[in-house]
């Protein structure tokens, strides 16, 4: 029988066919719904295991300032890092909120803006002299010491006249396992030196560095002339390194990849309680357009350094610079003011 005179496929079976197709493709995306649940419930369930809880994040409420209710500040977001040089008993006194001889060396105020474009980096110099709630004039650093982790954020809320939402300890060695889970962040490393702690050089320029030298890149202050201030700057180019280099579709796309840089990396988180998988996931939908030129970060204004009374060496807090950024953070436009100011990079 010629093709043309082949009888024509019945009805009944050009819709099982075309059910078919469409079973087919159903059970794909049913499929690959399913992988991507499973990636994502062991990518949460990984972070809330393996991170570390702070016991007592936060100050009693009547010491804080209230979070608004309307306007766009209300659908910003602050969260405070703390960088600690250890993970020993006096970090866990910090964590549970008592007095220790624990200091955070590294503290960063990090605020997301309710439209959700950029993310602000704000460090605050260790040594700035403020009002210690409770403890009069002291170096800010000296508040984890004297209280923990809920007088840090009492006295920089105070500072501010903003609510923190969120707090997160870094271990510096999660700055190695963070380099090492990316295979190397490129930095351009400004001022070149030799660690004072490690057998570890470094030119100054463009360069890939490992965990190692990551590690010593953001610890690094006493080879410098300006100490601390230098060391502030060199995490600030570390983390905006290493944005650029988690922000990016190769990484993102890359579940490999992105599983190892969620495990590697939470053993050295200590989170509070509300920082978890459901709010850091929800958290990265709503910065998904966000890459790492949109991260801005700068160091809160001083007016240099000077001695306190009982002779030890501070820096000068600026409290015109304060003001103008407590307000910013209140009308959640803090981008305007840095423009304005000729702060960030």
């Amino acid at each position: 029988m010629s093709e043309d005179l082949a009888p024509p496929v019945p009805a009944r079976r050009r819709r099982n066919a075309r059910r078919n197709v469409l079973l087919f493709f159903l059970a794909i995306f049913v499929v690959a719904a399913v992988v991507s649940g499973l990636f994502v419930y062991n990518l949460a369930h990984s972070f809330d295991t393996k991170t570390q809880k702070i016991g007592q994040a936060f100050p009693s409420e009547a010491a804080r300032p209230v979070k608004p209710t309307e306007g766009p500040a209300s659908n910003a977001m602050n969260i405070l890092l703390l960088g600690s040089d250890t993970r020993g008993a006096a970090l866990a006194q910090a964590e549970e909120g008592q007095p220790s001889n624990q200091r955070s060396d590294t503290m960063m105020w990090v605020h997301i803006p309710a439209d959700r474009k950029h993310i602000y980096m704000m460090s605050v110099m260790r040594d700035t002299w403020v009002d210690i709630p409770g403890h009069g004039q002291a170096k800010i650093n000296a508040a984890m010491a004297y209280g923990g982790v809920p007088l840090v954020v009492q006295t920089l809320e105070g500072l501010f006249k903003s609510r923190i939402d969120h707090v997160a300890i870094v271990d510096f060695e999660g700055f190695k396992a963070i380099t090492d889970a990316l295979g190397g962040v490129e930095v351009n490393v400004p001022i070149g030196f030799k660690a004072y702690t490690a057998d570890i050089t470094l030119k100054a320029g463009p360069q890939k560095l490992n965990g190692d030298q990551a590690l010593a890149f953001a610890r690094e202050r006493y080879a410098f002339v300006d100490g601390d201030y230098q060391r502030v700057k060199d995490q600030q180019i570390f983390l905006k390194a290493v944005m650029n280099t988690v922000l990016t579709p190769a990484t993102l796309t890359n579940p490999v990849k992105v599983t190892e840089l969620v495990n590697q990396v939470s053993p050295y988180l200590s989170v509070d309680k509300g920082l978890d998988a459901a709010t850091v996931g929800a958290l990265a939908v709503s910065l998904n357009a966000v890459r790492g030129s949109d991260v801005v970060s700068f160091t809160l204004p001083t007016l240099g350094t000077g001695t306190s009374a009982d002779g030890q060496s501070i820096v000068l807090k600026d409290d015109a610079a304060i003001s103008a950024i407590a307000k910013a953070l209140t009308d959640d436009s803090l981008g305007t003011y840095l423009k304005s100011a000729g702060l960030g990079g």
